[in-house]
């Protein structure tokens, strides 16, 4: 009963403001592993060694294919609003000579955004794709481990993505970046 009579409670939103306040007064520290979502603090999975993998693997391939053609960083924030700051395993960001050191990229600068997710498939799924939806992130890949798949989801319409593909095998590239091929015979070699 009380929780359900909690859950009916108006809830404070954080902004991204507040949330770096926090972070500048010492309640949030560098490592602490939680990121920003429609204003409330949510702490993140740990990250597992297969998990650790893919994205060591995946930010490896990217930076050799896209060196000097974009910004390819793993587990930084990305500000999307004035309401969330989520920190997604993999973005591929427009160039910028600073590296983005004078400010958090914005939705505006995300290329694509990769989710690898082994224990938070249906959060990846359900919360963080339609936040990068309704965003206009123009291409989100969400790396299946346990069915060893990758998601595409492109053409961000309405809070939708309209075109949606899974892949097991073959070759994929993101629109905006079609230099960077990825064999997915590699992601997910053999047993």
């Amino acid at each position: 009963m009380m929780t359900e009579a909690l859950a009916l409670r108006p809830r404070h939103r954080w902004t991204v403001a507040e949330y770096h306040r926090m972070a500048e007064v010492g309640l949030l520290h560098e490592d602490s592993r939680v990121e920003l979502i429609d204003g409330e603090i949510i702490e993140m999975a740990p990250i597992g060694s297969e998990h650790a993998g893919h994205n060591n693997h995946l930010l490896s391939l990217l930076a050799y294919h896209l060196h000097g053609k974009a910004i390819v960083t793993g587990q930084n924030p990305v500000i999307l609003g004035g309401y969330e700051e989520p920190q997604p395993d993999i973005a591929l960001l427009r160039w910028r000579n600073d590296y983005y050191r004078t400010a958090h990229p914005h939705a505006e600068d995300v290329l694509l955004i990769i989710e690898i997710s082994d224990s938070t498939l249906r959060y990846d799924r359900d919360v963080k794709i339609p936040l990068y939806a309704k965003n206009g992130i123009p291409e989100v890949w969400l790396l299946d481990i346990q069915n060893r798949q990758l998601e595409i989801q492109r053409e961000p319409i309405n809070g939708v993505y309209r075109q949606r593909d899974c892949r097991r095998a073959g070759q994929i590239a993101p629109i905006l970046c079609p230099d960077a091929v990825i064999d997915l015979a590699k992601l997910f070699p053999n047993p």
